[in-house]
């Protein structure tokens, strides 16, 4: 798998709450960071952040794109259950098929065009 496969493999896990899957492309000295979270480790990040996705309505990967080093940068749109809808950006680090680092730059809220 190529890194952009691996960073939407683990997005589809997400949503699918299919943890045993994340599991196997999240390396062990995993890092996460938000503007909410601060360097949270692999535990903290399962426990914290990946039971969130029943929150959302749906969820989609607007561009994935490699870097030529490790880093694939992630825009995506998503639908609260609220019908609000945000975007966000992400930098996912991935090392020999494992995501080793993730970053998220929380966006603003989508407004409808009138």
């Amino acid at each position: 798998m190529t890194n952009a496969d691996v960073v939407r493999a683990c997005f589809a896990s997400y949503l699918a709450q299919d943890r045993a899957s994340a599991e196997t492309l999240i390396a062990d000295d995993f890092v996460f960071t938000s503007p909410q979270d601060d360097h949270l480790d692999r535990a903290t990040f399962f426990e914290r952040c990946f039971p969130t996705a029943g929150r959302l309505r749906r969820q989609t990967l607007l561009h994935v794109t490699p870097t030529a080093g490790d880093d694939v940068f992630v825009l995506y749109e998503y639908e609260l259950r609220t019908g609000e809808r945000h975007r966000n950006t992400e930098v996912l680090t991935v090392r020999d098929g494992r995501i080793v680092k993730t970053q998220v730059f929380f966006g603003g809220r989508v407004r409808q065009a009138t």
